[in-house]
C-alpha cells in the first residue's frame, strides 16, 4: 500500500519552461519527457495524492509509453492483476469466446494490467519526479495569465491559501474532465451520438473466472442492451464494476438515488447478477454524466490540451489511460522539437494531432458500433472474416496504422453515423 502521509511540498519557482496543469496519466507523461531532456517543469494538481480515480483497464498498447517511461519492470512487481483478455457477455447472458491479446501478438505486451488508479497515478508522478520535474498537490489553478491573446502562465491557490503568478513558456491542460482550458475558452465540444452516464462502485467477494480469465475485463450487456456493466478484476479481492447507458434511460426522473440506479440495473443483467451474489460494495456509488466530448482544437499561442482535457470518447473499451498516456508523449515531443527549433507557433504545437485524432476515432466509430441497435459484432464477422484483426488491433489499441479503418467502410451501411464523423482536419486559431 502507499504512504498516504503528504510529502513536504518543494520551493516554486517563479517561472518554468512548462506548467502542467493535472498528474494523471497524460500530465505525468508530459512531465517525465520533458525533464529528461532537462526542461524546467511544472506540475501542480488540486487533490492530495494519492487519490481515488476510476479507469482502472489498461489495454496491451499502454505498454509502450511505459516501456519509454522505464517503468515495465516496476509494473511487473506490482500485485495489479494480470489482464490478458477482454471478453463479451450478451443481453441473453451468453459469454463469447475471449479476446486473448497474445493469440494475435506474441509478445510480451499482450499482457496488461488491471491497477488501483490511485497506486498507478502515484508511481507515474513518482517517476516524473525521479527524472527532475517538481509537483505540487492540493495546489488548484485558479486562473490563466495572458498578454493579449498569449497564454504566459498560471495563478496557484497553494494548500496553505496563499496564491503565486507563475510564468511559463507553455501550460499543458492535463487537468482531465474538468478540462480547465478548453471550458474557459469554451472549446468543448459534446458528442450528440454518445449522450451517456455511468453509475459505479468497488465490490468485494464477486465472483471471479478461474485461471487465465481471472484478471479478464468483462463488458455484459443488460436485457434489452438498455445498458451494458464493466467489470474489472483488482488486487484485495476488489473488482470495479460499473453500468453505462443513455443519460435519459440511467437518470430518468422516477430514478431514485445512484444506487437504486445501479441495483435496478443488475436485475436486468443475468451475467453480473451471478457474479454478484456473495458481494458487497466497499465505496460509495458514483455518478458521471454526458461524459463523452472533444475539444475544437488541441493547442494554442502558449498552450496546449493532453488527454481526458483534449477529449474523452466512452469507457467501453478502456481507451482512456492509454490515449492520456499516448497524447502526453506526442505532446512532450512537440515541446522538446519547439525548444531545439525555437518555434513555438500554434502550427509546430499541433502538428502531432491529425495522426492521433485519426486514432482516437477509430476508438470512436467502435463505440458507435457497440451502441448500435440491432448491429451485432459476431454477425459482422461472420460475414466479414478478413476484418477480424482490424477489430482486434482497435480492442488492444493499435488504432494508429492507417488500414485499421478499412473495415468501418463496409460498417457503415449498417451504421450511417460512422459516415457522419467528423474526420475533417481542425483549423487552429493562431
Amino acid at each position: 500500500m502507499l504512504d498516504t502521509d503528504l510529502k513536504e511540498q518543494p520551493e516554486l519557482e517563479s517561472e518554468y519552461d512548462v506548467v502542467i496543469i493535472g498528474a494523471g496519466p497524460a500530465g505525468s507523461t508530459v512531465a517525465a519527457l520533458l525533464a529528461e531532456q532537462g526542461r524546467n517543469t511544472l506540475v501542480v494538481d488540486r487533490a492530495r495524492f494519492p487519490r481515488f480515480h476510476v479507469g482502472e483497464s489498461l489495454i496491451p498498447e499502454t505498454y509502450w509509453p511505459l516501456k519509454r517511461l522505464g517503468l515495465i519492470e516496476r509494473l511487473k512487481q506490482t500485485a495489479f492483476p494480470k489482464k490478458l483478455s477482454v471478453q463479451f457477455v450478451t443481453d441473453e447472458g451468453v459469454e463469447t469466446m475471449p479476446f486473448y491479446f497474445h493469440d494475435y501478438k506474441d509478445h510480451e505486451s499482450s499482457q496488461t494490467w488491471q491497477v488501483y488508479r490511485a497506486e498507478f497515478d502515484q508511481m507515474l508522478i513518482d517517476n516524473a519526479q525521479s527524472k527532475g520535474a517538481t509537483f505540487h498537490n492540493e495546489a488548484q489553478v485558479t486562473d490563466l495569465l495572458t498578454q493579449e491573446e498569449q497564454v504566459t502562465g498560471v495563478k496557484v491557490k497553494l494548500s496553505n491559501q496563499e496564491t503565486r503568478n507563475i510564468t511559463a513558456r507553455l501550460v499543458v491542460d492535463a487537468s482531465g474532465q474538468s478540462g480547465f482550458i478548453a471550458n474557459r475558452l469554451k472549446l468543448k465540444q459534446t458528442d450528440p451520438v454518445l449522450r451517456k452516464g455511468t453509475v459505479w462502485a468497488h465490490f468485494k467477494n464477486a465472483q471471479r473466472d478461474p485461471g487465465i480469465d481471472e484478471g479478464a475485463t468483462l463488458i455484459l450487456q443488460t436485457e434489452g442492451k438498455r445498458s451494458w456493466f464493466w467489470y474489472i478484476p483488482l488486487q484485495d479481492n476488489v473488482v470495479s464494476i460499473g453500468c453505462t447507458g443513455d443519460m435519459n434511460y440511467m437518470f430518468s426522473k422516477e430514478r431514485k438515488n445512484s444506487e437504486d440506479i445501479f441495483f435496478q440495473e443488475v436485475e436486468r443483467c443475468i451475467g453480473i447478477k451471478r457474479r454478484l451474489t456473495e458481494a458487497h460494495p466497499v465505496t460509495e456509488f458514483m455518478t458521471t454524466k454526458d461524459f463523452s466530448y472533444h475539444s475544437s482544437q488541441p493547442a494554442g499561442p502558449g498552450w496546449m490540451l493532453a488527454g481526458d482535457a483534449l477529449g474523452f470518447i466512452d469507457p467501453v473499451y478502456s481507451s482512456g489511460v492509454f490515449l492520456a498516456m499516448k497524447s502526453g508523449e506526442l505532446i512532450a515531443d512537440a515541446i522538446n522539437e519547439a525548444y531545439e527549433t525555437d518555434d513555438f507557433s500554434v502550427e509546430r504545437l499541433s502538428q502531432w494531432y491529425p495522426g492521433y485524432k485519426e486514432g482516437v476515432d477509430n476508438f470512436r466509430k467502435l463505440v458507435y458500433a457497440f451502441y448500435t441497435p440491432g448491429f451485432s459484432f459476431g454477425n459482422f464477422l461472420r460475414q466479414y472474416p478478413q476484418f477480424k484483426s482490424n477489430l482486434v488491433d482497435i480492442l488492444i489499441g493499435d488504432v494508429f496504422k492507417p488500414e485499421v479503418a478499412e473495415m468501418f467502410t463496409v460498417m457503415q451501411e449498417e451504421i450511417p453515423e460512422l459516415a457522419d464523423t467528423d474526420d475533417s482536419p481542425v483549423t487552429m486559431k493562431k
